[in-house]
């Protein structure tokens, strides 16, 4: 009997549930010409200031920019060090240097896979200017923790939201724990663009005004007069339509995701070798990845590979072991991170899948587990 596929991702499926409205929105964006930081940017930075429950949502071209800028009008510059983590995608570290700052890596938590607090503080030093959270796979790192080592040595919080779209902790939004934070709108994010796209919240009018000064080249409030050097960070306005209309649709995703990660956990717990991931007291986890840790990890994506399921690993090589920030900390300095990644495997965890399909996962990861036995 041919195994029943399981795709990690659905893209196809997520359009056809929004197309009937998204596709004569872009045949109208197209027909009038107003194909930039028109009304639909407009009114999904609305929606999402008022999702986030902040002042302020500036759309950009990217979860990157998203980052880069909203360090940028926080005045992250040359010389100053930025504490945060090595078990994260290359953009929460490669935007500090290019800023010209210096990343300092500390390690994770075996449990949640984001940033240790008690790691911190060691770390801490006259240069230190910002502590920058990435909060992970869906939920938040441990905001009050954090917000009390900021509070005594006067450092400002950056959140990377890249991954925590309408996540929350102690029922208040990504975005409300620091100076400002980034959402990233990848395709393969729970709410994704037709394309790359990012949004700045914040709830500081200083940094709004700044960040959306720099995403057009530093441009004042007067066209073509200049107060900075910017980027070229505008969200096309086929982007924000498309958002737009997928955001409606954004409580009920993270419903059925919640779901089905409530289903996935309940069968893989107690299996020998297979740790499922575990919600921090206090988060609302919006699973943008349902990530375990396996004895045996890549051996075990073999094998769901075989049965036609999809499994990804994020992340398989922390980012100083890679060439261009292997100068930021030593091989063996973190060794949790650097354990994690050869451990952690993320199962199909999105909307559309069907009971027969999470089934298949669970008896996956169960006949390997007792091929192993």
């Amino acid at each position: 009997m041919k195994p029943l596929r399981v795709p990690f991702l659905d893209l196809k499926r997520q359009h056809a549930e929004v197309a009937e409205r998204v596709n004569p929105q872009v045949i109208e964006i197209l027909e009038t010409g107003a194909y930039v930081m028109g009304k639909y940017n407009r009114e999904l930075e609305a929606a999402l200031a008022a999702k986030h429950q902040v002042k302020h949502a500036i759309a950009v071209n990217s979860g990157t920019d998203a980052l880069r800028i909203m360090m940028q009008a926080c005045d992250i510059g040359p010389g100053d060090e930025v504490i945060t983590t090595a078990f994260t995608f290359v953009a929460s570290i490669e935007v500090i240097i290019q800023l010209g700052a210096v990343p300092v890596l500390v390690d994770v938590r075996e449990h949640d896979y984001m940033i240790d607090p008690a790691s911190i503080e060691a770390a801490i030093t006259p240069k230190t200017k910002a502590i920058m959270p990435i909060h992970l796979f869906g939920q938040l790192a441990d905001m009050a923790a954090i917000q009390a080592i900021a509070e005594r040595h006067g450092l400002i919080v950056l959140e990377d939201a890249a991954q925590a779209v309408c996540s929350t902790q102690g029922g208040l939004p990504a975005g409300n724990f620091g100076s400002a934070a980034g959402l990233s709108f990848y395709v393969t994010k729970n709410l994704g663009a037709a394309g790359d796209g990012g949004m700045i919240i914040t709830n500081s009018d200083e940094v709004a005004e700044r960040s959306k000064s720099l995403r057009i080249h530093g441009m004042g409030k007067e066209r073509y007069y200049y107060d900075s050097v910017g980027y070229t960070s505008r969200m096309a306005e086929i982007q924000a339509c498309v958002l737009f209309a997928k955001l409606d649709r954004l409580d009920d995703w993270h419903a059925a995701r919640g779901r089905i990660a409530e289903r996935l956990i309940s069968g893989l717990s107690g299996l020998p070798g297979i740790h499922p991931p575990s919600i921090n007291p206090g988060n609302n986890h919006t699973w943008h990845q349902f990530t375990i840790r396996a004895e045996g990890r890549d051996a075990l994506q073999a094998h769901l590979k075989s049965l036609e399921i999809d499994a990804m690993i994020y992340y398989p090589v922390p980012l100083h072991f890679h060439a261009p920030y292997e100068h930021l900390a030593k091989r063996g300095a973190l060794p949790v991170t650097e354990r994690i990644s050869d451990e952690v495997l993320s199962l199909p965890v999105h909307q559309y899948l069907t009971d027969a399909e999470v089934d298949a996962v669970i008896e996956g990861v169960k006949s390997f587990v007792a091929v192993r036995a």
